[in-house]
């Protein structure tokens, strides 16, 4: 049986498609022999934001894009497999995560979207989804499910650290000798200041964080920001565009007597970000030494410079320094859950999402 697994993540940034090929060894240890990516077309981004909230004709809207999302999915795969002189024959199955939509475990349910049986049909090979669904069904939060990844690989004996993943929200795995691996999310990552570059540069983002270099920070907003319940509230939790989309930067505007520059709130999102990770490591992970950070925020160099003048005495450091790069950990890590799924391993840590125990995670679309 095929040892080669190819994982899929499309995260809240909205970027797009991260694919990947790995090889895993009996113990479940990943070899990366490709990477790909595929970048959403502006009227998929539309169409997965115009779905966030509720909204008309949901059933229609939410299955024509499922169908289109697969589509995306399949052609990634294809791609991936050429690029790597590999065929679909030679995969033991496509884990893909899917786009999340709606995170509601609160009310006992999460959604990532995506026609898994088309892509099934499509690129004619098994696929394994739906990780978070079995998780939120035992009581947690069906994420992070990335740390019990991350444990198994970047774990040292000798350093206490932190797997740190910027995407559009930032989350975090402690990895000490001697203590339990928890992992949750901290708050907003770059999903904010995505949008509001967007918006008043009309650019996906903010390159390096220069923009934001470009103004300062406003205090007042950014403790409105902090005071943010979520931010203060203890682990097991998750988070995302449920809560920190562009109405609630709204509120948080509303709150200013006088309304900052656009470079001043895109400084001030940035030392949110950078304050709601520092703060989850200060107090949930003492003794912290390193943080390896991966997802699109490594490449924020203000971002990075920040985290470094908060977090004092710690190093901060690429993912790439532990042996895999940035841009594929969490596809990677999908690949793995499926792994997982056909070894009939669980795939969570209940103490990292709060479930009730051990479960393993997915649904099986054969090709």
């Amino acid at each position: 049986m095929s040892d080669l697994y190819i994982g899929m993540m499309s995260g809240t940034s909205l970027d797009g498609v991260d694919a990947v090929l790995v090889r895993f060894d009996a113990a479940g240890r990943p070899t990366l022999l490709a990477d790909h990516a595929i970048p959403y077309p502006d009227e998929v981004k539309a169409e997965v934001l115009a779905l966030q909230p509720c909204g008309d004709n949901e059933l229609d809207r939410s299955s024509r894009l499922a169908n289109r999302l697969a589509e995306i999915y399949a052609s990634a795969a294809r791609e991936l497999l050429e690029s790597a002189d590999h065929h679909p024959a030679d995969i033991h199955a496509i884990a893909c995560h899917g786009q999340t939509i709606r995170h509601a475990p609160h009310a006992g349910y999460t959604i990532q979207l995506g026609n898994m049986s088309r892509l099934a049909e499509l690129a004619g090979i098994d696929v394994i989804a739906d990780f978070r669904s079995r998780d939120v069904a035992a009581g947690g939060h069906g994420a992070p499910l990335v740390p019990a990844f991350q444990r198994g690989v970047f774990s040292s004996p000798d350093e206490r650290r932190v797997i740190l993943n910027i995407g559009g929200i930032s989350n975090l795995a402690r990895l000490h000798p001697g203590r339990e691996a928890i992992g949750f999310d901290c708050g907003p990552g770059n999903m904010l200041m995505d949008a509001w570059s967007l918006r008043h540069t009309g650019r996906p983002y903010d390159d390096d964080g220069r923009w934001a270099a470009s103004g300062q920070a406003d205090q007042a907003l950014l403790q409105s920001m902090l005071a943010e319940p979520y931010l203060q509230a203890p682990p097991p939790k998750s988070t995302g565009r449920d809560l920190f989309d562009d109405n609630w930067l709204a509120r948080q505007l509303a709150t200013q007597a006088e309304a900052p520059a656009p470079a001043d709130v895109q400084a001030t999102l940035l030392a949110l970000s950078a304050r709601s990770i520092a703060d989850a490591i200060l107090r949930h992970c003492p003794g912290n030494q390193a943080v390896y950070v991966c997802g699109g925020g490594a490449r924020n160099g203000a971002l990075l410079a920040e985290l470094g003048r908060l977090l004092a005495g710690q190093r901060i450091a690429p993912i790439e320094a532990l042996g895999l790069p940035a841009q594929s950990i969490e596809a990677i890590a999908f690949a793995w859950l499926g792994w997982c799924f056909n070894q009939r391993r669980a795939g969570n840590l209940p103490a990292v999402t709060g479930a009730a125990g051990p479960r393993i995670l997915g649904v099986l679309h054969p090709r």
